[in-house]
């Protein structure tokens, strides 16, 4: 009987021993370790891919944001557009709307939004790209495609007082490549070119 005792009072030690080496190395020296190195040799994505201008944070390179005039929902011809999002661009709230592709309710939202960007653009509905009218499977996609860049050169420099061949350049100037030279597609982070946009039009 005591021996019993003694030896489950051993195994007891023993297991909360464990408990503790395991908890003090998962739970405070792996986690330290990681972020240690994740901010010594990954700083700029570890911390979210902050972009700054001014010293000031206008943003994330990895999240998109609306470019509407301010206090209303209606886009800025000023800027480039995003992708729509359902969550509005909320890094809380990623994921798509769980809507499939002939849902009566997706299918009357992008016809709308077609028009809008149509008429918003000055180009028929025919060339609305489909990133124009649809959100990524993360409803936070900051990238946009070339096509969708390109409908809205003209708007942009009317906007802003600028010829569309200097606009045409910003949007050649930051348009990235396939990644590896054949995954994905050329694209354009809307941030970083609406900064640059900033930047030539003086405003």
């Amino acid at each position: 009987m005591n021996t019993s005792v003694v030896n489950t009072g051993r195994m007891l030690w023993a297991a909360l021993r464990m408990l503790l080496v395991l908890t003090v190395v998962t739970g405070i020296v792996y986690p330290l370790v990681v972020t240690g190195i994740g901010q010594a040799a990954f700083h700029d994505h570890a911390n979210g891919s902050m972009v700054e201008v001014d010293g000031k944070e206008v943003g994330s390179a990895l999240i998109g944001q609306s470019w509407n005039l301010p206090g209303t929902d209606k886009p800025d011809p000023t800027w480039f557009q995003g992708r729509p999002s359902h969550s509005g661009y909320d890094p809380l709230a990623t994921g798509s709307s769980q809507l499939g592709a002939s849902d009566p309710t997706l299918v009357k939202d992008v016809k709308a939004a077609k028009k809008q960007v149509a008429e918003f653009n000055g180009i028929s509905e025919s060339q609305v790209p489909a990133d124009a009218v649809t959100g990524s499977a993360s409803a936070i996609d900051p990238d946009i495609s070339t096509a969708y860049a390109d409908v809205q050169v003209k708007r942009v420099a009317e906007a802003n007082g600028l010829t569309v061949a200097q606009v045409e350049e910003l949007v050649e100037d930051h348009t990235r490549g396939r990644t590896l030279g054949f995954l994905d597609q050329p694209r354009v982070n809307v941030l970083e070119l609406n900064i640059a946009l900033k930047e030539l039009a003086g405003t």
